[in-house]
C-alpha cells in the first residue's frame, strides 16, 4: 500500500513515522524547508511514552515526484487546505482516497460553510467521493526539524466515510496504522468523532491563547477550569442539537487533557507565526451554534477575546 502524508508538521510526522515503522506500507511525506531536509538526511525521530525510534519515509516537496498513491492522508492546518487541493493532483489515481486529518470542523461538513473551502477549490478538485474524514488524538510538538516529542500515551487516528458506511478502504487504512503507540480506528460515525475531539479544542484553545501558557499551568486555576467546563457543556449542547451527541464522560476526557503540560496547536501556531485554524476551531462552531439556536455565552466571550489576543498578541 503506497501512502503519502501531505504535511509534515507534528501530527503528520508522527503519523508518517508510525506508518513507516509498521512495515506494511510504502510511506512518503510531502514536506518543505528545514523539515524536508531533516527528514531526507536523518528520517523522523519520535520521542514518545512508549518508545523512541526513527523512521525513514521518503520525503519530497513536489507531489509529482511520487506519482499516484493508494491513499493520501492530509495533515496540514485548515487554512492550507486550498493549497493542498491545488497541488494534490499528481498523487491521485482513479480510486485514491484522501483522508483529511484536520482539527475542527472540516471543509466537507456543509456547503454553506464557505469560509472553510474558499472558492470551493477542495470540493471541485478533490470532491466528496474521494474524501474520508479523520480525527487524530495525539499531543505532540516538533522540537527541532525531524524530531517529534509526543506527550500523550493513548494516540490514535480515527477514519470515517462521510456517509457513515464501513468500507474496505476505511478498514485498510485503520489496519495499516494499527500497532504499538498509535491505533488506527474505523468508525461509522465520523461526525460524532469530530465533535468529541472538538470539545477539547473549544475548551483549551481560546483560553490558552489568552494565557499564553500550557494546559496544565492554565487550568491549575480553579476559576479558569470552571470556565473550561462551562464551554464544554455549551459544546455538548451544540453537538446534540446538530444530531451528534457525544457519548461517554466528556468531563473526564477534558480533565485528562488539561493535565498535560502541552500547548494546544493553535497556541503553537501563534507563537511560531503561522496561520491559525481560527475558522475551523472556533468561528465555525460558533456559527453552527447560532444556526442551531444554542446559547453559548461563555464560548462566545472567549472566542471574541481570543480573536483580539491573536490579533494583537
Amino acid at each position: 500500500m503506497k501512502v503519502t502524508i501531505f504535511g509534515a508538521g507534528a501530527i503528520g510526522s508522527h503519523v508518517a513515522a508510525r506508518l513507516a515503522s509498521r512495515g506494511r506500507s510504502e510511506v512518503s511525506v510531502i514536506a518543505r524547508g528545514p523539515q524536508l531536509e531533516a527528514i531526507r538526511a536523518r528520517g523522523i525521530t519520535v520521542e514518545a511514552p512508549d518508545a523512541t525510534f526513527t523512521a525513514h519515509p521518503r520525503a519530497e516537496q513536489d507531489p509529482a515526484a511520487l506519482g499516484p498513491q493508494d491513499a493520501v492522508i492530509v495533515t496540514v492546518k485548515a487554512p492550507a487546505v486550498t493549497g493542498v487541493a491545488e497541488a494534490i493532483g499528481p498523487l491521485l489515481g482513479p480510486e485514491t482516497p484522501v483522508v483529511f486529518v484536520i482539527n475542527g470542523i472540516p471543509w466537507w461538513w456543509g456547503e454553506n460553510l464557505t469560509s472553510l473551502d474558499p472558492g470551493g477549490v477542495a470540493r471541485a478538485r478533490i470532491g466528496l467521493p474521494r474524501t474520508i474524514g479523520g480525527v487524530v488524538w495525539s499531543a505532540c510538538t516538533v522540537t527541532e526539524p525531524g524530531v517529534v516529542r509526543v506527550q500523550s500515551a493513548a494516540n490514535r487516528v480515527i477514519f470515517g466515510e462521510l456517509d457513515n458506511r464501513m468500507s474496505p478502504r476505511l478498514q485498510a487504512l485503520a489496519d495499516a496504522l494499527e500497532g504499538p503507540g498509535m491505533g488506527g480506528v474505523a468508525t461509522t460515525d465520523i461526525r460524532t468523532a469530530i465533535w468529541t475531539k472538538l470539545l477539547n479544542n473549544l475548551t483549551n484553545g481560546p483560553i490558552c491563547l489568552l494565557t499564553r501558557q500550557d494546559m496544565k499551568t492554565t487550568f491549575s486555576d480553579p476559576a479558569v477550569l470552571a470556565a473550561a467546563k462551562a464551554v464544554m457543556h455549551e459544546g455538548l449542547a451544540i453537538a446534540a442539537a446538530l444530531g451528534h451527541p457525544v457519548p461517554g464522560d466528556p468531563e473526564a476526557q477534558i480533565l485528562r487533557s488539561v493535565a498535560l503540560a502541552h500547548k494546544p496547536s493553535i497556541l503553537q501556531d501563534l507563537e511560531a507565526g503561522r496561520s491559525l485554524e481560527f475558522e475551523a476551531l472556533l468561528s465555525v462552531p460558533l456559527q453552527l451554534a447560532r444556526e442551531a439556536g444554542v446559547a453559548t455565552p461563555t464560548f462566545e466571550l472567549l472566542v471574541s477575546l481570543a480573536r483580539q489576543a491573536a490579533r494583537f498578541g
